[in-house]
C-alpha cells in the first residue's frame, strides 16, 4: 500500500505517525508555543527525533471559537516554516489548510501533502491544486461552516453520515483528477459528532474502511475534548494516556495513520499495537 505524495511514495505498510506543528497563537492545546521559526525548527528536529514519519503544519486553528483567518496571514506564518523544514530535514511535510490559495503556496514551498478539514467541501479548487501537482490529500469528514463546524447537531446515523460525506469527498476530488493512490481519508474524530458518536466511529473502524473502498483511514484523537467528555473533565495536557488508548485502537481497526501531539509516545504505542497485529 503506498500513498503517493508530490516528493515520494509512501509506504502504509505499517501505520504511521503524522506530527502535529501548530504555528498559530490559539490553537486549543498547544497554541502559541511554535509560532517564531526557531521554536518550529527546534520543534520539527525533536519530533522527528521521536519517530514522526509525516510532519503536519496548520496556521490556522480550528478549535471550538477559533476565528479565520485570511490566505495572506495563513501563508505568513507556514510558508518560511515549510521551507525550513523541507531544506533541513528529509520528512514529508502535510499543509493542515482549507484554501486552495495556501495549499498551492505551500507545496510550491515544499509540502508534498495536503490536509483538508473540509474535505473540499469549502474550498473544492484544493483538489485542483492536489492533481496538478500530484500532492497527496487527506480528505476529512466535518459539518457545516468554518463558524459552525462544531456546533452542528448531531445526526442519526454517524457511520451512514460519515461514509455518504466521505464518498462525496472522493468524487470531487476524483472529478477533479487526483488519483485514487493519492487520497487518504479522516473520520473527523471531534467534528460535529457527539462523544458516544467518537467511540462509535473507533470501534467500526474496520466496518468503514470497507464500505470506504480501501481507501487508507487517518485518525486524530490526540487530546479531543470527547476524551475529558467521557472520562471526566481534564485539560488537554493530562489526556495523553487515552489518547494513546485511542491510538492503539484505531491500529487494531485498521487505520494506517495516526495524527498525534505526543509523538514519542504515540510513536511507541503504534508500533507495539502494529507487532501484536502480526501475530494474529
Amino acid at each position: 500500500m503506498i500513498w503517493q505524495t508530490a516528493r515520494r511514495g509512501i509506504s502504509l505498510e505499517r501505520p504511521l505517525v503524522m506530527a502535529i506543528l501548530n504555528v498559530t497563537p490559539d490553537s486549543f492545546s498547544d497554541g502559541g508555543r511554535y509560532v517564531s521559526l526557531d521554536t518550529a525548527l527546534r520543534r520539527a528536529g525533536e519530533i522527528i527525533g521521536e519517530g514522526a514519519d509525516i510532519i503536519d503544519i496548520g496556521g490556522e486553528s480550528t478549535r471550538p471559537g477559533s476565528r479565520r483567518v485570511t490566505a495572506d496571514e495563513e501563508c505568513a506564518r507556514v510558508l518560511p516554516i515549510i521551507t525550513a523544514i523541507t531544506e533541513r530535514f528529509d520528512v514529508p511535510v502535510s499543509i493542515d489548510t482549507s484554501k486552495a490559495e495556501v495549499a498551492r503556496a505551500a507545496v510550491e514551498a515544499g509540502a508534498e501533502i495536503i490536509n483538508d478539514i473540509a474535505g473540499l467541501r469549502w474550498d473544492p479548487e484544493i483538489a485542483d491544486v492536489a492533481a496538478a501537482t500530484g500532492a497527496g490529500l487527506v480528505l476529512m469528514h466535518s459539518r457545516g461552516e468554518f463558524g459552525t463546524m462544531h456546533t452542528q447537531p448531531p445526526v442519526q446515523d454517524v457511520i451512514e453520515e460519515v461514509t455518504s460525506g466521505l464518498r462525496h469527498s472522493v468524487a470531487e476530488a476524483r472529478q477533479r483528477g487526483v488519483r485514487n493512490e493519492q487520497i487518504v481519508l479522516d473520520i473527523g474524530i471531534g467534528f460535529g459528532k457527539t462523544p458516544k458518536q467518537n467511540l462509535e466511529l473507533l470501534a467500526k473502524l474496520d466496518k468503514l474502511s470497507t464500505s470506504l473502498e480501501g481507501f487508507p483511514l487517518l485518525v486524530g484523537a490526540s487530546r479531543k475534548s470527547f476524551i475529558a467528555k467521557t472520562l471526566g473533565d481534564m485539560p488537554p495536557e493530562e489526556r495523553l494516556p487515552a489518547s494513546l488508548a485511542a491510538a492503539a485502537v484505531a491500529v487494531v481497526n485498521g487505520a494506517r495513520i495516526i495524527r498525534a501531539h505526543d509523538v514519542g509516545e504515540t510513536v511507541q504505542a503504534v508500533r507495539l499495537a502494529a507487532a501484536i497485529l502480526e501475530q494474529r
